[in-house]
């Protein structure tokens, strides 16, 4: 058993527990849709886009904060039982299911312009394209941009003196691949943590946890860097081109995704520390988990697609 002040013995109740109507679903979804309006009229330099969009995150936050308080508190008074406990399974697999789709769009769109797009443009389509036939013919290349050449990396656009193409790309083997082995150590550090609770053994969960979100935030710390360096140093933004667009949008939301698993992470961890868990009750945290892995998947196909091929 592990060395647990709190819970000694968890006593789950025998009926499914149906809680009451609840208004942080509507006030979660206020924040997220402030939190989007605002980052639309930041990027096209609002006024109020910036005080905006710290507004909706304070209200995602006020809502993770209150939203979390009352699951835990039900969890406390043994109101999970095993079937609610399935049905958090089942649910967060789902979530996942969701946040693989919302993924794969956007890596979609990055393979539809660099396999469709680009070879269009550039009156030379891969034999692929040529056997789907979905090549409407080298008409664009030769009237429009006879000069373009379907690089990627896309350095050169179509129009450069419409969207100047950036100087330069980020080097692979640079922050990327140390950013690659951040978030790989990360994950020993939650799974060996994971062991601790199965052994019971409260220390190392908390050591594990605490090594996780070190790694998280530094992992943050060097992408921070890498755009900055991006924009100062290589002129590769989000008005670049169709390179530039797609990198910020998929390295952009794997960070939010990254700040959303080290803010979970570290809840998780006062909650160990509370003595929340016991080694045979904490799906809270084979939840975060199950998200942090997912987060580290992606992120194998973001270095692989996005940085080096």
């Amino acid at each position: 058993m592990m060395n647990n002040p709190t819970i000694k013995k968890y006593n789950p109740v025998k009926y499914y527990f149906i809680a009451d109507p609840s208004f942080w679903p509507i006030v979660g979804s206020t924040g997220l849709f402030t939190t989007l309006i605002g980052l639309v009229q930041t990027l096209h330099k609002g006024t109020f886009g910036p005080y905006l969009m710290v507004l909706g995150v304070a209200i995602l936050l006020t809502t993770m904060f209150g939203w979390f308080g009352r699951v835990i508190n039900e969890s406390l008074n043994g109101l999970h039982s095993a079937q609610m406990d399935k049905t958090y399974r089942w649910g967060m697999f789902w979530f996942i299911v969701s946040e693989i789709a919302l993924f794969f769009a956007f890596f979609l769109a990055l393979f539809y312009t660099r396999l469709f797009g680009i070879t269009e443009l550039a009156g030379d389509p891969y034999s692929l394209v040529k056997a789907l036939y979905m090549f409407k013919g080298g008409a664009t290349h030769h009237y429009l941009w006879p000069q373009f050449q379907g690089v990627w990396p896309l350095l050169t656009n179509p129009n450069p003196a419409l969207f100047k193409g950036p100087e330069a790309v980020i080097p692979t083997w640079g922050i990327p691949a140390l950013n690659t082995l951040l978030l790989l150590s990360s994950a020993v550090t939650v799974t060996w943590a994971h062991w601790g609770f199965k052994k019971g053994h409260r220390k190392q969960i908390i050591i594990g946890l605490i090594l996780t979100i070190m790694l998280g935030v530094i992992f943050e710390g060097f992408q921070a860097h890498e755009y900055l360096m991006a924009y100062t140093e290589l002129h590769l933004t989000l008005a670049s081109g169709i390179y530039g667009t797609t990198f910020f949008t998929l390295t952009g939301l794997h960070a939010m995704h990254v700040s959303m698993g080290v803010i979970m992470l570290t809840i998780i961890l006062i909650r160990c520390l509370k003595g929340h868990f016991l080694p045979e009750h904490h799906f809270a945290f084979e939840a975060v988990s199950w998200y942090w892995h997912f987060v580290d998947v992606v992120w194998l196909f973001l270095f692989v697609f996005v940085y080096w091929i």
